[in-house]
């Protein structure tokens, strides 16, 4: 018997296909249980490169994918529990597991000999009858072996591992300096310094400053407070603090063991080192690989394209915002601490409503039951509340299900699962996420269908005493957008691990389900339905919405002038040699050559820029607009045949959210829209036609 099945106590050890004990896990189970994973997949692997395991798909499926899943759900469950629930105890055992985890899976993808096995597989002449999706397997396969250093030698070899477990040990620390400069932030103001702020604002940082005994009010950097006093503080020199705090978190001008300026350094000098162990210029030409675009020069061309159709409408955004700051503000040196607040104003002005106005109508259960009905009613799903074990009471689990008729008799089957997350609290990563927990997966082991599982994360503002959480436009939008991500993991009908639900899916279309679900919250016919006053319970006046409209591509050039900086920032970062040495000399030039609105010279953005330096976007950042041409385009469809066109909804379903990547996502994107994509509708959505 495995040690795995002698220690059943463990709880990250007692379940195998099950939903993990979120409630049960603590510190001390994490190493013992890695321990045994270890030992159980190095032995597995053993196996599959043996001569007893022939080389076919089935047969290595059941000898090594069986293991390395369930030591994928294990780990992934330790590691969004660092994310969501962090302490002391549990980063430190995460932190232990973590190299030794790294070198096992930069083993198994450098393993010659497991490689040796798969190009058998797929160069037999059965591999011309395997299934479509069994066949893309394979050829991500192979590729990713490539790019996991299997084919490298000697010396080369040893130092590709080495360098795997640096990045990931530079990426864990990255992720912690960030987290633990935005929580140790805190600061006490009187009521009267909080004048603009809106009421359930000043009220949950009232009860904060209570909780701890303290008077006064508690601000954070936590975005449920940050934002809000940015967007509406009539208190300059306030706005002005908390910018500041903001902007140089994780930097050096903070504690020196925070400071995330050496650890950026590290991880692009190891990126760039990797890139020529591998053959390749640069770390981009790497990450581009497994993406749509075809060169870092494709997509800088892409994005400079983009930034001189944006540019005339940024400099009329920035100069009419100034104008209004000098003229109704009494702003005459408009500074970066000042420009949500001036921003705000000028929208009201111009437009005659305000966010906070928005706000009272979008309580987070209505919203939910409206996004709820979308789901249900476009893609033939039904939504339910469901129970499993969670790691915080304020976490919610749901099942969604569908309803087949087979042989004139009908039933209902699951389809997926998920976790929903929605408030900010210490110890929570910022920000918003999809993870997954589990693929869909017609299980080699045992012939079963493994349904799929999925996080989603936000950190909206807690609800206070009674009343609901009040979600702003912009929440509601990250709802729906996280959403997106859940249904292209969950509504998948791909049942072979690795390219079921988003596995496999390239990056830089990884984000159109996800900013196609956008496009609803604009949608009368669907706020109607998702809208309460918070205290008369009348929905969203068609008026407001009107209004909103009128409203929503304000100071679209300006934002996207901004998010086509990160992305060349990103680039440039990824695609130069040495750029490490110069990182902030790189920005500048960037922003000297695009931006229009400077920050001031403190800012040290890209030391919190986790998407990079933490996550999977490193040369990837562009993603975001090449997916945003994608699902505007795709949203095109439905403006062309009813938002409410169920058979729209459903061709989406089949092609897109159904398809994983099976197909690759050109493929996917062709088979439901019946043409390859345009800028078209993007320019048209963002009113920059």
């Amino acid at each position: 018997m495995s040690t795995v099945a002698m220690n059943p106590l463990n709880p990250l050890l007692a379940v195998t296909t099950g939903l993990p004990l979120f409630d049960a896990i603590q510190p001390e189970h994490v190493g013992p249980a890695i321990e045994a994973l270890l030992a159980q997949n190095a032995a597995a692997l053993e196996m599959a490169v043996s001569p007893e395991t022939p080389a076919d798909y089935d047969s290595l499926a059941r000898t090594l994918s069986v293991a390395t899943e369930r030591f994928g759900r294990a780990w992934g469950a330790v590691g969004h529990l660092q994310a969501v629930a962090d302490t002391p105890e549990l980063r430190a055992a995460y932190n232990e597991a973590l190299p030794k985890v790294t070198e096992f899976f930069t083993r198994l993808g450098a393993d010659e000999r497991l490689y040796a096995k798969y190009k058998a597989i797929a160069n037999h002449p059965s591999a011309a009858s395997l299934s479509t999706a069994r066949q893309q397997v394979l050829k991500h396969s192979l590729r990713d072996f490539v790019l996991s250093g299997a084919e490298l030698q000697g010396e080369a070899k040893t130092r590709f591992a080495q360098i795997q477990e640096e990045l990931a040990a530079l990426s864990q620390k990255f992720s912690e300096h960030v987290l633990d400069a935005t929580d140790s932030f805190a600061t006490y103001v009187s009521a009267e310094e909080l004048a603009g702020v809106p009421e359930d604002v000043i009220a949950a940082t009232r009860g904060a400053a209570e909780a701890e005994d303290k008077a006064g009010h508690k601000l954070t950097l936590h975005m449920p407070v940050y934002w809000p006093v940015m967007q509406y503080a009539k208190n300059r020199a306030l706005r002005q603090q908390l910018y500041t705090a903001y902007v140089t978190r994780a930097c050096e001008a903070g504690p020196m063991e925070r400071d995330n300026g050496p650890v950026m350094a590290d991880i692009l000098r190891l990126r760039q080192e990797e890139a020529q162990l591998l053959g390749y210029a640069n770390y981009a030409e790497v990450s581009l690989v497994p993406k749509m675009a075809e060169s870092p020069a494709q997509v800088i061309d892409f994005l400079s394209d983009l930034a001189r159709r944006a540019r005339p409408y940024a400099e009329k955004d920035l100069a009419e915002l100034r104008d209004f700051a000098a003229k109704e503000l009494d702003l005459h040196d408009l500074q970066s601490w000042d420009v949500s607040f001036a921003s705000e104003k000028l929208k009201e002005a111009r437009y005659a409503f305000s966010d906070l106005e928005v706000k009272q109508y979008f309580t987070e259960p209505k919203v939910l039951a409206g996004l709820f009905k979308i789901i249900e009613s476009l893609f033939d799903v039904t939504l339910r509340p469901d129970s499993a074990p969670v790691w915080h009471p304020s976490v919610r689990f749901y099942r969604i299900e569908r309803t087949t008729t087979d042989q004139g008799t009908e039933r209902t089957e699951l389809v997926g699962q998920f976790y929903l997350d929605p408030y900010a609290r210490p110890g929570k990563r910022p920000g918003a996420w999809m993870d997954d927990v589990r693929g869909r997966w017609l299980r080699a082991d045992s012939g079963t269908l493994q349904t799929p599982v999925a996080h989603l994360v936000c950190n909206f503002p807690a609800p206070v005493g009674d009343q609901p959480a009040l979600l702003t436009h912009d929440d509601v939008q990250t709802l729906f957008h996280e959403f997106g991500h859940g249904l292209h993991h969950m509504l998948t009908q791909v049942s072979e691990l690795g390219v079921s639900g988003i596995s496999g899916v390239e990056w830089d279309a990884v984000e159109l389900p996800s900013q196609f679900m956008e496009n609803f919250c604009w949608e009368w016919a669907v706020l109607k339905h998702m809208t309460a006053h918070v205290e008369t319970a009348e929905p969203l006046p068609r008026a407001l919405f009107d209004k909103m409209i009128a409203a929503k591509n304000f100071q679209s050039g300006l934002m996207t002038l901004r998010q086509v900086e990160f992305s060349l920032l990103d680039m440039r970062l990824h695609g130069e040699a040495g750029s490490e040495a110069h990182v902030q000399q790189i920005i500048d030039a960037v922003r000297a050559e695009f931006a229009v609105l400077m920050p001031p010279a403190f800012n040290r953005f890209q030391h919190t820029f986790s998407h990079i330096f933490a996550g999977g976007y490193a040369a990837g950042y562009y993603s975001y607009k090449w997916a945003e041409l994608l699902s505007a385009d795709a949203w095109s469809a439905f403006e062309e045949e009813g938002v409410d066109n169920t058979a729209t909804g459903l061709r989406f379903r089949r092609e897109i959210l159904e398809a994983g990547s099976a197909r690759d996502a050109i493929d996917n994107f062709k088979a439901f829209r019946g043409r390859a994509p345009t800028i078209d509708a993007l320019l048209r959505h963002q009113g920059m036609a």
